[in-house]
């Protein structure tokens, strides 16, 4: 059997986080929503907040994982795209907001538990 590719792999992590909020009663407002920044993972609406969902999948615990992948430069990125996201979409602009991180790890994930940071980092 052959592995899979590196961005089959990380979309197959996207598709189990997606999956996973969703069980959680999370719903999902946008999907790898783009703009000239940079890229939001998953939008999503937990009760009256909107969750900027970044998701992470590491092979290997090397350079602290897929946790310790998310660093200073990588929040500002996804500060200013969750910026432009309220900007662009101005219903969700007066809802509280919050940044959470799902980190996957191993090959088919190993058979760890995703790792979910509520409030990962404050922008």
């Amino acid at each position: 059997m052959q592995a899979a590719s590196p961005g089959r792999a990380g979309q197959d992590a996207e598709d189990y986080a997606l999956e996973y909020l969703l069980g959680q009663g999370l719903q999902l407002l946008a999907r790898n929503w783009r703009c000239k920044g940079g890229e939001l993972d998953l939008v999503m609406l937990d009760a009256d907040t909107v969750v900027f969902v970044e998701v992470r999948y590491r092979l290997h615990a090397d350079f602290g994982g897929a946790l310790g992948s998310i660093d200073g430069r990588k929040q500002k990125r996804l500060a200013l795209a969750a910026s432009m996201f309220l900007h662009k979409e101005f219903r969700w602009a007066n809802h509280p907001c919050r940044f959470d991180v799902i980190a996957l790890q191993g090959s088919g994930h190993a058979g760890q538990p995703l790792q979910w940071l509520k409030n990962a980092f404050q922008c």
